[in-house]
């Protein structure tokens, strides 16, 4: 039984955030209750976040905000959103607190309304760290 428990833990599926850089930069991560992309695209430029639930939609809200919990904490928020039913979408020419937030924390919490949802940072700091050196477009 002592050797089973290590191998049971080996197979539970890891909370990871993953960059990919094509497309476009992308920064990903999936909780039980919602997968959260960042995404930077370059020939526009333009940083986006978007978080679609796995179960429901956002309500309709005046203002987003996020809260960043743990080493440096920060709460940002907008007026600037969009909500498409499971997802809601932020995008600006600049998402410095974002990525500070997301890479230098323990914890975020996204909320419109009266929904909260958290994602754990604890793996996000060297993907977010990739997503931030991520290529500017060839130029020609």
């Amino acid at each position: 039984m002592r050797h089973i428990i290590p191998l049971l833990l080996l197979a539970s599926p890891a909370t990871a955030w993953d960059f990919t850089p094509s497309p476009i930069c992308t920064l990903t991560h999936s909780t039980a209750t919602a997968e959260f992309t960042v995404t930077y695209d370059a020939d526009v430029p333009e940083y986006a976040l978007s978080i679609t639930l796995a179960e429901g939609a956002w309500p309709q809200s005046p203002a987003f905000s996020m809260r960043f919990d743990g080493a440096s904490p920060i709460a940002i928020g907008t007026d600037r959103h969009t909500t498409d039913g499971p997802t809601l979408t932020v995008k600006d020419s600049g998402f410095g607190n974002v990525l500070n937030g997301l890479q230098f924390n323990a914890t975020a919490t996204a909320t419109a309304g009266p929904l909260n949802i958290t994602a754990d940072l604890a793996n996000a700091a060297e993907a977010v760290a990739a997503f931030r050196l991520c290529p500017a477009p060839a130029t020609s």
